[in-house]
């Protein structure tokens, strides 16, 4: 039997396809569980609940799967499947498996994990580029119903025709820079927010073609508030972001009443936010204390992603709030955050990113790292995830030069 809880959330799927269709990437196939299983049927022990399907374990039959509708890739080459996935309980030789099948046949395992958190991107077989019809399935060989497979953000994508390797894509309009402005124009909302203390930070035209805005809430550096990081939040919001920034507190208590704020806004129809905001795809970040604030929040379940700069936690366990990746970045000439930053990525043990930007200091770290807080946003808050190897690969972006970088549990 199959069990479906569903979750509000405005998918926006077709602005996805029009932004890829306008890049080289072509999105194929997309589904986030955002109104049950969508585009997939289950089977056995099926469960959907905050945007992701938890496939559960059991005696006999009765094992957790799900099955895609049938997909068309005609004139499509150069597959790939990014998704999302964690796995709980499973025994050895138990696994969480990720297969597919190419017109009708048997399906081939593309993945089976025993051990796994976080996204994932593989590649499909080339036999399943330029097909009538191919499916994807994901299934857990658990035995017993406490042990689980989960998986969300499923995203097949493409090349059409001879078109060049992706250069970005995703739901926002592609950039040709990371280190610049993007498309945007913004305008600046002061003493706003839950408690008329904030700042929102916005594409000057909101909604325009039906977007619905990602959310980025940043918390500023101790002593200081929005106005200090007004370069910052610009650039951020000029590539499509809305940014909610409030002078910080160690517990974080601000970013969670601006998310619940701009939430509420989202459905208040006398509200410029109103029906404008995708409520699926919000982060938190901040600078020194903002991080810590940050660190704070991080299990609260609508965040996507969190952004830690020169902000490591004192008593080295701020990662124990994390749920989701996260992105560290310090400063070598950081001689007090810095060293708490290490102890933070070495007791993390979700999907981390983290950067010692060789001479950068605790004050400029914000803006010397803020390419890579942009390009960090459109992967995990815009499906750009040709950004992955940016931060992942040898010789990416952010992994060379004056990016002196470690990543691990991906």
């Amino acid at each position: 039997m199959t069990f479906i809880s569903m979750r509000n959330s405005a998918l926006g799927a077709a602005l996805v396809l029009l932004a890829a269709a306008a890049s080289a990437q072509t999105v194929v196939f997309q589904e986030r569980f955002d109104g049950g299983l969508g585009q997939f049927s289950g089977s056995g022990s099926v469960y959907v609940s905050d945007a992701s399907a938890r496939l559960a374990g059991a005696f006999g039959s009765g094992k957790g799967a799900i099955t895609s509708a049938p997909i068309d890739t005609t004139g499509v080459s150069r597959l790939s499947l990014t998704f999302s996935r964690s796995t709980s309980g499973l025994d050895l030789g138990e696994a969480g498996v990720a297969s597919v099948s190419i017109n009708g046949g048997a399906f081939t395992t593309l993945e089976s994990t025993r051990s796994a958190f976080g996204p994932t991107t593989i590649a499909l077989p080339e036999a399943a580029a330029n097909q009538a019809q191919i499916r994807l399935r994901f299934a857990v060989s658990g035995s017993s119903g406490l042990e689980s497979y989960t998986v969300d953000d499923i995203v097949l994508s493409g090349q059409r025709g001879d078109e060049p390797p992706p250069t970005g894509g995703g739901t926002l309009p592609p950039v040709s820079s990371v280190d610049a402005d993007g498309p945007f124009a913004t305008n600046a909302a002061t003493n706003t927010g839950p408690a008329r203390a904030g700042w929102v930070v916005h594409p000057a035209t909101l909604g325009a073609n039906g977007l619905k805005h990602p959310v980025f809430i940043w918390g500023p550096g101790a002593g200081t508030g929005p106005s200090n990081y007004d370069f910052h939040l610009r650039r951020i919001a000029s590539h499509g972001f809305i940014v909610y920034s409030e002078t910080s507190t160690s517990s974080g208590s601000e970013m969670k009443a601006a998310i619940d704020w701009l939430i509420a806004e989202n459905g208040r129809p006398a509200s410029p936010y109103y029906q404008k905001i995708d409520t699926a795809r919000i982060a938190a970040g901040g600078h020194s204390r903002g991080s810590v604030g940050t660190f704070a929040i991080a299990s609260d379940p609508r965040l996507k992603t969190t952004i830690h700069v020169a902000g490591g936690s004192f008593d080295g366990q701020g990662s124990r709030n994390l749920r989701k990746p996260a992105a560290y970045i310090c400063g070598s000439e950081d001689t007090t955050a810095t060293p708490n930053c290490r102890n933070d990525y070495t007791a993390t043990t979700t999907p981390v990113f983290f950067t010692v930007i060789t001479g950068a200091t605790h004050i400029n770290a914000a803006r010397e790292g803020l390419p890579a807080i942009v390009a960090w946003l459109r992967w995990h808050l815009a499906d750009e995830t040709d950004r992955r190897a940016s931060f992942l690969a040898p010789g990416g972006a952010f992994t060379t030069g004056k990016w002196v970088s470690q990543q691990k549990n991906w």
